[in-house]
This record gives structure tokens, sequence and C-alpha cells, in this order.
């Protein structure tokens, strides 16, 4: 989110009108006065809070109940601190936040108990930049289950994690006679990064919870375990190797604005509101049209074309704009705004504000009436007039907010995420009418694993959903299925951002 400023304040002056003395017959002289314009500009301080699982963020690695705040890291002796600029949430256990600088900052995860469920890399105790190159400026990042992506300020992508989530790229610190990407090594130089390339082990699961336990101290491996299944994983038993950080290989031209990861696969969205997607796409979240299970590339993801309300056009629905003669109902919109990734489905809103889902579907969370997996980019055809603008998914569970501030939500509800005060699992989205939301204009909303989290126009934020953690920030560790206030004190909430299991919040200190 960009830095807000205070309004402008300028000084001004109307021409000053004189008359010559002594020359009362002749016409007044204007005499114009140079007046200097001075344009006061301060920016606000601002402030990253946390809560949640961050076990590496204290020293007894216990959740965070309530909000703290991060400490800022130094920049090094003499050169000052860094300055936070957005928040993007984090996976499984760790966090990430943007600097002014352009640094992915990274914090919150442990290496000898093996704790969390990341990756190559560093996200250590302390915030501190990721090692990236130097000369690359971040300005939007995303962290999935088991991978990160990160866009720079010229729209290239690198991305790093489990292998599986990895395309074609070039691995940093690799030269062309080094071997072959495909095979997920690198010689990336020291002085960039120090990584710790692990094994992941999961087994296959749903409904149970996902439950951080102790690795192999040797090996220093991070696992997941639960007691039956974990939400996103690969064949049971299987160890998929880490990847180091890699330029994502995209077609000459193509400049990416923002990424969105999921359980086990990217979406990244370019500069002319096109979709490309990659990673793991065996339940449709990849908007392929088919149960592709892994691509390696970024491929192309069309999302407005006639057949993207298909089953509205075969039930006889009246909703979109007419097409081509004999292609039926089109998708309002001429391109793709926002993009969200879930555990294993999809969400896109057009410029036109149509909400568009994709992926699996057993718990609802594509809005689309039933249960049954999108293979393809859909039309939520219930929201149809209603202008979205901004959508958020977690591991189950989709949550979308119309221009008038309202909050949409559909899918799993295992925990109360949906904020329905009920548990019951929605197929359709249904509209927010919590009494502690009444009179709200919604503006930003974030899905965790099992948890929502939302700032309204008047800088209050609200947190519902599992809180086993305390990811909700409310002191505690029980389920919410209202959304209920988080008291921040001292500063004004601006954005917020989900990990799986923690929540992370940007506010700036009050005018």
């Amino acid at each position: 989110m960009e830095g807000v400023f205070d309004r402008p304040k300028f000084l001004t002056s109307s021409p000053l009108l004189a008359v010559n003395a002594g020359r009362h017959n002749e016409r007044p002289e204007l005499r114009h006065v140079s007046v200097v314009v001075k344009m006061e500009v301060v920016e606000k301080e601002k402030v990253v809070y946390m809560w949640g699982y961050l076990p590496g963020a204290m020293s007894q690695r216990s959740p965070l109940l309530s909000p703290i705040v991060v400490r800022v890291p130094q920049q090094g002796v003499g050169v000052g601190n860094y300055s936070w600029k957005d928040v993007c949430g984090g996976g499984c256990g760790f966090a990430m936040a943007i600097s002014d600088s352009g640094k992915l900052i990274t914090w919150g995860s442990t290496d000898d108990l093996g704790q969390c469920y990341v990756t190559s890399g560093k996200h250590g105790e302390i915030p501190e930049p990721f090692p990236l190159p130097d000369v690359i400026s971040i300005v939007k990042a995303a962290a999935g289950w088991a991978h990160c992506v990160a866009v720079t300020e010229i729209g290239e992508v690198y991305t790093w994690g489990w292998k599986e989530c990895i395309p074609s790229g070039k691995f940093l610190g690799e030269s062309a006679e080094d071997k072959e990407v495909s095979d997920g090594q690198s010689s990336f130089p020291a002085q960039q990064v120090s990584p710790h390339t692990q094994g992941s082990r999961s087994t296959v699961g749903a409904a149970s919870g996902i439950e951080p336990r102790g690795g192999e101290d040797g090996a220093k491996r991070r696992r997941v375990s639960s007691a039956k299944q974990s939400a996103e994983s690969s064949s049971s038993g299987d160890e998929g190797l880490s990847a180091l950080p890699c330029l994502v290989g995209l077609n000459p031209g193509v400049r990416i604005v923002n990424v969105a990861a999921g359980g086990r696969h990217t979406l990244a969205l370019s500069d002319i509101g096109q979709v490309w997607g990659w990673g793991y796409g065996g339940e449709g979240q990849l908007g392929l049209g088919s149960r592709i299970r892994m691509v390696s590339s970024p491929h192309p993801v069309s999302c407005i074309d006639s057949s993207s309300l298909r089953k509205d056009r075969a039930m006889g629905l009246s909703h979109g704009c007419p097409g081509p003669e004999g292609q039926g109902l089109r998708v309002p919109g001429n391109y793709i705004k926002r993009i969200a990734c879930g555990g294993r489905h999809s969400a896109v809103i057009t410029d036109a504000g149509a909400l568009l889902t994709f992926g699996w579907g057993l718990y609802g969370q594509c809005g689309q009436g039933s249960t049954d997996d999108e293979l393809s980019p859909t039309c939520v055809s219930s929201l149809l007039g209603i202008r979205i603008e901004s959508v958020a998914a977690g591991l189950w569970h989709t949550v979308c907010i119309s221009a008038d501030g309202d909050v949409y939500a559909f899918g799993g509800n295992q925990f109360g995420q949906l904020g329905t005060g009920a548990e019951q699992a929605e197929t359709l989205p249904r509209l927010l009418d919590a009494p502690s939301l009444e009179n709200m204009h919604v503006k930003v909303v974030s899905c965790g694993a099992r948890h929502t989290s939302v700032v309204t126009g008047d800088s209050k934020v609200f947190c519902w959903g599992w809180n086993k953690y305390g990811q909700l920030g409310l002191g505690d560790v029980i389920d919410r299925n209202i959304p209920s206030q988080v008291s921040i004190d001292g500063h004004v909430p601006t954005n917020v951002a989900c990990g799986w299991w923690h929540t992370l919040l940007l506010a700036e200190s009050p005018t």
C-alpha cells in the first residue's frame, strides 16, 4: 500500500493593486508580486504489528495472542534503520514486509526445531532483509504453503521454495555452464544468501488442523504433520528439495505488477491485466481447463471470454453482457485488476468489478452454488451487478469486498472464518450483516488459512475465524464466528496481511 501523506498546504497571495502617488490622472499600475508557493509534505511514521504463530519471533516460541510492534531492522552502523512500506503476510511460521528502499524484510521462523515449513533461504528471528541481489527493488511479495514469490519495480518475478512450486527460470548465481535449471541446484553466492537447503515432508489431508512439530536436528529438516492430513502436500512420504531464489522466465515484454501464492500454485498479474499461472493445478486452480498436475513454466490464464458464463447460459440465466453471435454471455470487463490464491483455488476481478473463481470447490469456496471444482475461470453470477473491488482467499474460503464497502464470504466455515455467526459452509456469496460491521465501509481484506481480517475506511481492524494460535489478536485462543475488533492504540491501521497462522498490520502515526 502506498504511503499516506498530509494534504499539501499552500501559501497564496492575490496581486497587489497600487496607485502611483501624485499621478492621480493616470491609470492605476498593476504590480504583480512574486509569491513563493511552499508545499509541505510530511511523511507519517509507519509501524508494523504482528500476532499469531511466529515461532522464532519470541524467545519462548509461544503464540502471540495480542498485537506487538515489530522491531525495525537496522541497515548498519552509521546508516540508520529501514522504514516500513507494506506488509505481505508470509507463509507458514514466518512473516514478510517491504521496506521503503525496496528490501524484502523477513522474520519469525526457526531452524533448530523445524517448526516452520518454509523454503530455502533465511527467515530468522530478527527482521532483516531477505538475501536477494542488492540491485533489485521489491514492490510486491506473497508466500504460500511452501514457496515465496516477489515482484521487482521493473516487473520481474523472483521465486523460491519447494521445487515443485518453482517454474523454469534462472537460479541466482547460475551461469550457462551450470547445471540445468530443472535439477534445482544453484551456486548462489554466499554473500547473498546462506540457505538451509531442506527437504519437506507431508501427509495428505483436509479437515484436520495442521499442527507444528519438531524436526530432525541433524539435518534441520522441516516437516509438516497432523493427526490425519495436511491441507497442502506432495504425495505421502515424499521429500521435495527446496529451490533457491530464481528469476522466473516470462515472455519478452511481459511486466508483472502483482503476485499471489496459494498452497502450491502461483498467479502473476501483468501491467496489461493478463494473468499468468504455474505450479500445481490438479484441482483446476491454474484455470487452464484441465486437471494438469504440474505446470513447470508460466502459462497465460484466459479469464475474460465467452466460456466463463457457460453454466449460467445452460441454466438460462441472463446475467452478463451479450457476446458475439453464437457465443452466449460474456464476462463484464476487458482485463483483470486483482488476483488471489487460496489453498487450492483462485479468484480474480475484472476492471468492471466481476469476480471469477476457479479450482477446488469441495467447501463451496468458488461461490458457484455447488461443491464442484472449476477448471476454468468462471464468473460468480450471483454477484453480477455488484462491483467487487477486492478479494482474498484462505485454505477453504473466499472473502471479497464491494465498492460500497460490503463484505461477501463463501466456502468452508469450520472455524467461523466466514464471519456469518454460524459454522455452516456457504456455496454462494453471503453478505455479512454482523452488527460490528454495521455502517462500516470495509477497504482491505486478507485471509489466513482459516481466519479473516479486514481494515475499514475509518481505520478499524476486525478479525474472525480460527484462533488456536492467537491469530485474531484478541488476547485469547477462542475462535470467533463474527467480526471482532482488534485494539490498536496510538497508530492508524492502513493495511493488513495474513499468514497461514498469523497476522501482520501496517499502521501509521496519527495526524
